[in-house]
């Protein structure tokens, strides 16, 4: 019977209900070593049975911290008995797999992990993931963790609701050490709770020993009480055989329970032969068990803090020698060799950093960060440690782990670092964790330590470290000496061939002087088949920077797709917010919004707050077209005292083209004119070279409403030739619209509008407004309506409302009524829409699940909302529905 905890029983119990009613939720039952964690556990576990749920345990161990997904596999393994084979995967993609594997149960399922603090990582990772998305599920997540900052600072990242058990009142206290230990002496039992401060397993385990050996059982009594817990645990293993206790230390420290493993191991650490009959004595003390597949579990967890307290340093480092020379699995033997260690061994580095290469290598990217990261512990060169940090942090990154990004810069000295890995290091810390920018200051230096790297024969390095800093260079306004610089070194560097990081790299750092050939580079690699995502990233990006966004998106939808499969979280944040600009800056309302919101949940979840910033732009962006400027401008007011404060400068110009484009929407025309020519003014702190390209037409458009067509004359006439040199498609498109409203004459429209923008369906619906209302104004009225009619169209599929508005008031004057169409897409969430849009095009709710990070029993609830909101009862009639919005 559990004493005093009836509140607490209570909240489990709701939690269970709640799971038997498809309504799936989790609970983290935290507290100090003792505190009744592992009961509350075991009552779930019974309530469950009880409710006739599933009940699925795992327990984390402190040895298999290193292991990826070592706690995940042992709680699934009954389900799915290979579920093993997972180790390697990236968190957010097991994520999935488990949700789909839950999907599939037909009874609901109570997951009850104890000791979460001592799961791994990637494994508390995955469980996280889970947690958040069980809406729909028939699952209750029910997981304990003792208190600790690394508890504080996982617990804060997964937002996970929690129950924090505190000590037990007296009156409870006593009541549990009457049970335990009754018959104490008045002034012995005061003693054990005073000592024992309400912490349930103090009582019962001190209260046990005062009963057996009087008040001596309690001293020192200054020690803290998880320490005298483990204190007791590790009294219990000293009066057991030598033999045991060496066969007991061994198991503590392995990353395996395998009986003859550790056998053979102790061993070894005994000098002689140590057999199955010398783990009888802790068996039968009940410290730990043995399954009849001779697996090996302590009885508490612990017993293994405590057995890993107990011996020396010295101990632990020949036991884990010992447990080396025994596994037969080359990297297990390689993380016992690391754990035996006893200071830097670089030939040991090198074998781990191997190792991590090998794991990115086939996308194991959670292996390849920890194997580095202890790579870099034991390196003796300190330029090679700082080197592996760094490619640890990188490795971070592209999982999304932002803490751990933080954690491993933080420890690199960047006295000690090899230039190149200076100019990486810089880079990171201001692209990773936005700390600051320092803008064009430290370009120069950084390309001439590229240079040298170059002359040094390492081309690898530098071809590494020129991608690494091309999108500074886009958005740091760097003069032009500096710009054809870097054209200079990057075009001296002798890649590989079919290595296409430097045609990339100048599509962003020079998409003038290079952009003709860059975009034709770009284009002939659109059908290549063996592109890696990164590389597909890479050629999108490329594309984006020289103003192709269709072709951009190309690369970008198929990058992502393959990033979702692989659950590399952080490169696919960079590729939606790529997404999320192309569709801003082409007009697309609803694509932007769908990939903003997408790319700022993700960004949330993982503490990125660089990804999140852009994302948010993106959005702002997107809100202005679609005639939200309230939202739009508070996304332009909170952005904007970021990028102040970070020293971002140039990309204040995205913050006046949300003001630009709000103002624009809204009618304030001269406002409108005045936020977009602040990013055409070199003088301006808002200015950007390359970003004005994809304001052209909006710039028009206001200038026309508020007499103000001379100044873009003289934006034309300065970029007329950059258009010609650069071929930018976004430039082109806008500086044909500007012609027609500067021309303003009927043989213009007609033939501005006879161009190809099969692309741009903004741009053209804008064109057709304009020529439309000129025809009207020109008594021309039944000319105009077909343009007007194609523009209230677009305009409405774009999502882009006011423009969609002011084409049906032109109507309205030609003495046609149309009527603002009711967009059932409208009345969904983002993530509704984007359910919607895969569910349209033929995804299986299991496919749109792993597309989306949810589970298929939420995808289909989603499915069930969507429904009735669009008026429709199947996925053929939403498929049609869908396909009558297409333009």
């Amino acid at each position: 019977m559990i004493v005093g905890r009836a509140a607490q029983i209570q909240a489990l119990t709701a939690v269970l209900d709640e799971a038997t009613q498809h309504r799936g939720s989790a609970l983290v039952v935290r507290g100090e070593a003792g505190i009744g964690k592992s009961a509350l556990w075991g009552e779930a576990c019974a309530l469950a049975e009880v409710r006739g749920m599933r009940v699925l345990t795992t327990v984390g161990v402190q040895a298999e911290v290193q292991l990826p997904y070592a706690g995940v596999g042992h709680l699934f393994r009954r389900l799915r008995p290979e579920f093993g084979a997972v180790e390697g995967e990236a968190p957010f993609r097991v994520g999935v797999e488990v949700l789909d594997l839950l999907g599939g149960l037909d009874e609901p399922v109570l997951l009850a992990v104890e000791d979460a603090h001592w799961l791994d990582r990637a494994s508390w990772e995955v469980l996280a993931f889970v947690a958040r998305r069980l809406e729909s599920d028939p699952v209750a997540l029910v997981l304990t963790a003792r208190d600790g900052e690394d508890v504080d600072r996982n617990l804060a990242a997964a937002a996970l609701p929690e129950l924090q058990l505190e000590p037990l009142e007296t009156t409870h206290a006593g009541a549990l050490l009457d049970q335990v230990a009754p018959g104490l002496s008045p002034s012995l039992r005061e003693r054990v709770l005073a000592v024992s401060a309400g912490n349930p397993l103090g009582l019962v385990e001190l209260g046990g020993l005062a009963a057996r050996s009087g008040g001596a059982a309690l001293l020192p009594s200054r020690l803290p009480l998880s320490t005298r817990v483990e204190r007791t645990f590790a009294g219990l293993v000293g009066e057991l055989p030598a033999a045991t206790r060496a066969l007991l230390l061994v198991a503590a420290l392995d990353d395996g329970d395998d009986l003859d493993e550790l056998l053979a191991a102790a061993s070894r650490l005994e000098d002689r032969p140590v057999t199955a009959d010398d783990m009888e004595p802790a068996v039968v003390s009940r410290l730990v068990s043995v399954d009849e597949q001779y697996r090996l579990r302590f009885r508490h967890p612990l017993l293994r803090s405590a057995l890993q307290q107990s011996a020396s340093a010295a101990q632990r480092r020949r036991a884990h020698a010992c447990l080396a020379a025994v596994v037969a699995d080359d990297d297990r033997r390689v993380w016992h060799r690391a754990a035996a260690a006893a200071g830097p061994d670089e030939a040991l580095a090198a074998d781990l950093a191997a190792m991590a290469t090998r794991a990115r290598y086939v996308q194991a990217a959670s292996i390849a960060l920890t194997a580095m990261e202890r790579a870099a512990q034991l390196s003796e060169d300190p330029r090679e440690r700082g080197s592996r940090l760094l490619w640890a942090a990188m490795t971070a990154d592209e999982q999304g782990d932002g803490e751990t990004v933080r954690r491993l810069l933080d420890l690199v000295d960047e006295t000690r670092l090899r230039p190149a890995d200076l100019a990486r290091y810089s880079w990171y810390r201001e692209a990773l964790l936005g700390n600051g920018w320092t803008g064009s200051a430290r370009l120069g230096v950084f390309l001439e330590l590229i240079d040298s790297i170059r002359d040094a024969g390492d081309i690898e390095l530098a071809l590494e470290a020129l991608t690494n800093i091309c999108l500074r260079f886009y958005w740091s306004n760097p003069d032009d000496r500096t710009r054809l610089r870097f054209v200079e070194v990057a075009e001296q560097i002798d890649a590989p061939e079919g290595d296409t990081r430097v045609l990339c790299a100048l599509a962003q750092v020079a998409p003038v002087e290079r952009g003709a050939s860059c975009l034709e580079g770009v284009t002939a690699s659109q059908h290549r088949l063996e592109l890696t995502p990164r590389q597909r990233y890479d050629f999108g990006f490329a594309a984006s920077a020289l103003g192709a966004y269709a072709l951009s998106n190309t690369f970008l939808k198929a990058s992502t797709d393959t990033l979702r499969t692989q659950g590399r979280i952080g490169m696919l944040m960079q590729s939606l917010t790529s997404l999320a600009y192309n569709a801003a800056a082409a007009g697309d309302v609803r694509a932007a919004v769908s990939a903003a919101t997408e790319c700022t949940a993700l960004a949330t979840e993982t503490q990125a707050p660089v990804w999140a910033l852009q994302a948010r732009l993106q959005l702002g962006m997107a809100e202005a077209l679609r005639g939200n400027g309230e939202i739009a401008n508070e996304i332009a007011d909170v952005s904007e005292k970021t990028l102040f404060t970070a020293g971002m400068h140039a990309m204040l110009s995205l913050t006046q083209r949300i003001r630009g484009i709000s103002a624009l929407a809204s009618g304030r025309f001269e406002e409108a004119f005045g936020h977009l020519h602040r990013v055409f003014d070199p003088g301006d702190v808002a200015y950007h070279p390359y970003l004005r390209f994809t304001l052209v037409g909006h710039l028009t458009e206001a200038a026309a409403h508020c007499g103000a067509l001379d100044e873009v004359r003289a934006v034309v006439a300065e970029l007329a030739p950059i258009a010609a040199q650069s071929r930018s498609p976004v430039l082109i498109t806008g500086l044909r619209y500007a012609e027609a409203v500067l021309a303003d004459d009927a043989a213009t429209y007609e033939a501005v509008i006879a161009a190809d923008l099969r692309d741009w369906p903004f741009e053209r619906a804008r064109l057709q407004l304009r020529y439309g209302g000129w025809l009207r104004r020109q008594r021309q009225a039944a000319e105009s309506r077909p343009l007007l009619r194609a523009a209230a169209a677009a305009f409405d599929a774009l999502g882009a409302a006011p423009w969609a508005e002011r084409a049906r008031a032109e109507l309205r004057a030609t003495g046609e009524s149309r009527r603002k169409p009711i967009d059932a897409l409208d009345a969904l969430t983002p993530q509704e829409q984007q359910i919607a849009r895969l569910a349209a095009d033929g995804l299986s709710n299991r496919e749109i699940a792993e597309r989306l990070f949810l589970s298929p029993r939420t995808v289909t609830t989603h499915l069930y909302r969507i429904y009735p909101k669009v008026g429709v009862k199947s996925r053929g009639e939403l498929a049609a529905m869908m396909a009558e919005r297409s333009f």
